[in-house]
């Protein structure tokens, strides 16, 4: 039988427990109760909350951008299920497309297209399938010890048959719409890889890099005289590769064309470009001019012979996009390697040449550079045209230039055989959908997003490539007998070709040929084009394939679709954001997602990319195992990230992350510390109320009140560092001031009806609280609300009630009032090196609304150790008043800036007696300036806000210094009873070994002593003690011994 002096309500919680092994604990726990599933069993299925999780690549680890991204996605949730809300959490894999095949080239020491088909398209999947599943298990692993609740069990995958099913319908479905064909265009290719890529990949972060390119001018000679000499055009080019393929030239219809002439012959450029040509043509050269329609349909010899031949080339064109801001103002034309050049050429049915094979190198249809890489060609082309005259200038340029967002190497435009999506045939109504998003930060829905959407282009989602989901078109493979099949199941698939289709990956599907059916020869085979989709296709498919739409699940995704939350890094804009909502505005005339979080970047310290190889950051696992995964997440998700900003993460070994634990988990962890050593002492248990008679209780109930309804506010517009700023400021009030101005009535010896509101009023506020921050600190709030009401679980809980609190507004507003007088005060006590224990004379709020502090005239003399308080209205009574003028008002005052911070400085300024004031005729607001008190001498002060101030006497009478020594006394008499061990409740007899400064101060203040450090006698000889502590007080040693007493006072 348990004594009752045994007995203790709540398990001990020890101050400076370790969080890690606490969260190690909690994840044992979950795993073991099944917590998660159950806190979406308990939830109704016909009130779900609908979450995409975006696919990572599953052939690489996680990093810090994956870390802020899962952690958004485990917050959001988890505060939507308190809500009530049923959230499905299923893991996703992005399994197909370029990073997988580099990877398994890497790993197989085998590159490039042939090596592929050497080596054989089965045996390569084969090898990426397993490739890409490498690390599946240590992003379980990885994602668990975050502690994000999400089911790895019932994941889906991109390379799953179902999902790829799913892919399929959705091409049919477009093909139907008429919205896919297939065409020759210019498009970015990687050459590394030899594949095309989509015009928003090159948009994607880190796509861009400087590159320094040659910069050639070079003259063309026109076939026939102009004005009866030999005339020569003058083209700019960036890339001197292209030279070979010219097939034309391009002028603006409307510009002025300068017809230059020098030693005899003419040259023709831009007038404006004249200035820039100096060195050829002199800074004051003779000229004609001539409108750029005029040049049109002038003819030239060809600069190399390669295609001298071919139809309707080497003639002048015009085209609007041709400018005169750089250059010459004359754009050279190699159709198969600039968007706009092939249009302009198509136009005047100039055959298309692209001698660049799908390595980037050239073919034999330019013999002289055969086999050479695009990029190595330009230096012995330059040369050329320096040998045979054609080249007037040579320089280089620094310029951004887009290169593969997976191999880093430059990419070149080259014009190929695509299917597209005609994206441009709808992208007015992906603008206006769109409107309906919300997006954080919400200047992404009509700026990056919204002028991407404007400006969409076809997508190329077609790629020469071999792991990925098939495009399902087949084709007759003789164009005398056409015929095009396009399917959108695998029914239809096993019903035209007879054969049972459990694969749909390569070659396994390219093996399904037929005779074509329009073919009375029977002869033609129906073959499937080669290549695959765009690995982005399937990524943009995910909210219908995942659930294998439309043959299963039809009608759940139809009363589901959009999707109620989504979040990536604000880079998928260009990505996955962009790639669903046109598939979604495509197939369902639907916006996918109806609110999305699109977060920054993470940095090193120097604002770097983060880098395994360069290890310029903290390593995730490290943080975890020394400060915990909540100190990590409430870093993340606190900060700017989340609201698209960048975060520095420096690297320190986590000690930044590490403050975490200081500013946000100990205060908290304190607070449940101390009611419990408390209430277990007094062997109390505390309840849940609703109000109390104790002004402080009232506070604080009606704060965690307006907490609930403020995090409540800010997570329903999906405000997570908004959300968190609330509780840390919370914290601040419930450590910082509630339990601090509440010691006395835990302290107490007796349990009276006020020591058990105050018991009832901690409890309360904590149960509530730990509800409130369960999403942004899940394993330390589980901890403490399991040991605080013995339940399951604080994940399996309702969000709080806030009208289960009684509200207080105007007792909030003054209480808080009075925090930041003391915080102010207090500021003024360090400033002028006055300790809090040394009492001063006089307190004095000045500000418009002090009277409102009249009921705690008492309670802010007791804090902050003042004798008198005093409370004006009149803040110039005090002192004189010297405007500040907030420096980062220039650019809305512009011209008027100087004149104001000119009055500021000589004081004409007037105050309007409404929050604002006027200087140099400028009405000033109240977030536009500060106002500063210059007091008298003895007099200190601070500003407060509302234009108030704070100002305190400095100066010291002897009985003060006295009462001052007293207290700081009884601070080291606390210590040493805290060194001895003795239970706070414990009565003591105390002896002093002080001087005689100390000895008076402590005679004259002796009853104060004993009250505070339960001391039944006080003497100043003797050492017949239990422990004696030395100790440092102004400079001087002291001796401290204590006894237990035998009895109570």
């Amino acid at each position: 039988m348990t004594k009752d002096t045994d007995f203790k309500p709540y398990p001990e919680a020890k101050p400076n427990s370790s969080f890690p092994k606490m969260e190690e604990e909690i994840l044992n726990f979950w795993k073991k109760e099944n917590i998660f599933k159950k806190s979406i069993e308990n939830r109704p299925e016909n009130d779900e909350f609908v979450f995409y999780d975006g696919p990572p690549f599953a052939n690489g680890l996680p990093h810090y951008g994956h870390l802020v991204t899962s952690y958004i996605k485990d917050t959001v949730p988890r505060y939507q299920t308190m809500r009530g809300k049923r959230v499905e959490r299923r893991f996703g894999w992005d399994c197909h497309g370029l990073p997988a095949e580099l990877q398994t080239e890497k790993e197989l020491g085998i590159s490039g297209r042939y090596e592929i088909l050497d080596y054989g398209i089965e045996k390569f999947n084969t090898a990426c399938e397993n490739s890409v599943l490498k690390f599946t298990h240590e992003w379980e692993s990885y994602v668990n010890r975050m502690g994000r609740w999400v089911d790895f069990d019932n994941d889906y995958k991109t390379l799953d048959i179902t999902y790829m099913e799913s892919v399929m319908w959705a091409f049919k479905s477009l093909w139907d719409k008429g919205y896919i064909y297939e065409g020759y265009r210019v498009v970015p290719y990687s050459w590394a890889i030899e594949s095309p890529l989509s015009n928003f990949e090159t948009r994607m972060d880190d796509s861009y890099r400087m590159r320094q390119d040659p910069a050639v001018t070079v003259r063309f000679k026109l076939n026939e005289p102009f004005n009866g000499k030999t005339a020569y055009l003058l083209a700019w080019t960036t890339t001197p590769w292209t030279l070979p393929s010219n097939l034309a030239m391009a002028v603006h219809p409307d510009l002025d064309y300068a017809v230059v002439e020098k030693e005899g012959e003419l040259y023709i450029l831009a007038e404006a470009r004249l200035g820039a040509h100096g060195k050829e043509f002199g800074d004051e050269p003779t000229y004609t001019t001539i409108k750029g329609t005029a040049l049109k349909g002038l003819t030239y010899e060809p600069l190399f012979p390669y295609f001298k031949d071919t139809e309707n080339a080497f003639q002048v064109l015009t085209a609007d996009y041709v400018s005169a801001e750089d250059g010459t103002g004359i754009v050279h034309q190699a159709p198969g390697f600039g968007e706009e050049d092939l249009t302009n050429c198509q136009q005047a049915q100039i055959p298309i040449v692209v001698p660049i094979n799908s390595k980037g190198e050239f073919t034999g249809e330019v013999p002289d550079y055969e086999g050479m890489l695009w990029m190595d060609a330009n230096k012995p082309i330059t040369q050329r045209l320096k040998e045979e005259g054609k080249l007037v200038r040579q320089e280089t340029i620094d310029h951004n230039y887009p290169h593969c967002w997976r191999t880093d190497q430059p990419l070149i435009y080259k014009a190929i055989n695509s299917w597209y999506l005609e994206v441009s045939k709808f992208k007015d109504r992906m603008v206006e959908l769109n409107k309906n998003i919300s997006w954080i930060p919400d200047h992404i829905r009509d700026g990056s997003m919204g002028k991407w959407l404007e400006n969409a282009r076809d997508w190329n989602i077609s790629r020469s490539r071999f792991w990925g989901a098939p495009i399902p078109v087949w084709r007759s493979d003789n164009p005398t007998y056409p015929r095009v099949d396009v399917y959108g199941s695998i029914e239809e698939l096993e019903k035209d070709f007879g054969v049972k289709v459990d694969n749909l990956h390569r070659p396994m599907i390219d093996n399904l040929t037929r005779p074509n059916p329009d073919d009375p020869t029977g002869k033609s085979m129906m073959v499937r084009v080669e290549d695959v989709l765009d690995c982005w296709f399937e990524s943009g498919s995910m909210p219908y394939a995942q659930v294998h739409y439309p043959f299963e699940n039809k009608e759940w995704f139809d009363n589901h679709f959009p999707g109620d939350f989504i979040v990536e890094y604000i880079g998928q804009t260009r990505g996955w954001f962009y790639t669903l909502i046109v598939l979604s505005t495509a197939l369902f005339d639907r916006a996918p997602f109806e609110n999305c979080i699109c977060h920054g970047i993470v940095l090193d310290e120097n604002k770097q990319k983060l880098s395994k190889r360069k290890r310029n950051y903290p390593d995730p696992v490290e943080v975890f195992d020394q400060f915990g995964s909540d100190c990590m997440r409430w870093y993340l998700i606190s900060s700017t990230l989340v609201n698209g900003g960048d975060l520095a993460v420096p690297n320190d070994g986590g000690k930044a992350i590490g403050q975490i634990r200081n500013q946000i988990l100990n205060p908290l962890w304190n607070a449940y510390s101390f009611y419990t050593l408390y209430a277990n002492a007094d062997k109390l248990r505390g309840k849940i109320i609703q109000s109390s008679d104790n002004t402080l209780d009232q506070y604080i109930l009606a704060k965690t009140r307006t907490l609930i309804e403020a995090v409540q506010a800010k997570m329903e517009v999906y405000d997570l560092p908004g959300s968190c700023v609330e509780i840390r400021e919370f914290f601040d009030a419930l450590t910082n001031w509630y339990i601090r101005r509440s010691r006395d009535r835990f302290w107490s010896a007796e349990k009276t009806a006020d020591k058990q509101a105050a018991y009832d009023t901690l409890y309360t506020v904590l149960h509530n609280l730990c509800r409130v921050a369960a999403p942004f600190l899940p394993f330390l709030t589980e901890t403490i609300y399991r040991n605080l009401t013995g339940e399951e679980s604080v994940h399996l809980t309702d969000w709080p009630k806030a009208d289960a609190l009684a509200a207080n507004a105007n007792l909030v507003s003054s209480m808080d009032m009075v925090r930041e007088v003391c915080s102010a005060a207090l500021s003024v006590r360090e400033q002028e090196n006055l300790r809090v224990r040394l009492p001063l004379a006089e307190l004095i709020v000045a500000s418009e609304t002090a009277n409102t502090l009249e009921d705690f005239k008492e309670l802010m003399a007791d804090e902050l150790n003042v004798k008198k308080v005093t409370l004006s209205t009149d803040l110039a009574q005090y002192g004189s008043l010297e405007l500040k003028v907030n420096p980062q008002i220039g650019k809305k005052l512009k011209d008027k800036m100087k004149p104001v911070m000119e009055a500021s400085r000589s004081g004409d300024w007037s105050d309007n007696g409404d929050g604002t004031v006027t200087a140099a005729g400028v009405t000033l607001e109240s977030e536009d300036f500060s106002m500063r008190l210059n007091t008298a001498e003895g007099l200190s002060s601070q500003q407060i806000s509302g234009q108030g101030a704070v100002i305190l006497d400095t100066k010291l009478t002897p009985e003060l210094e006295q009462e001052g020594i007293a207290r700081d006394l009884i601070r080291l008499i606390q210590q040493t009873r805290k060194d001895a061990d003795f239970d706070i409740s414990d009565h003591i007899d105390l002896t002093l070994s002080v001087s005689d400064t100390i000895k008076q101060a402590a005679d004259t203040h002796a009853e104060m002593i004993k009250a505070e450090t339960l001391t039944n006698s006080l003497g100043f000889t003797g050492d017949n003690s239990e422990y004696t502590g030395t100790h440092d007080l102004l400079g001087e040693s002291v001796k401290i011994s204590v006894t237990r007493s035998r009895k109570a006072a």
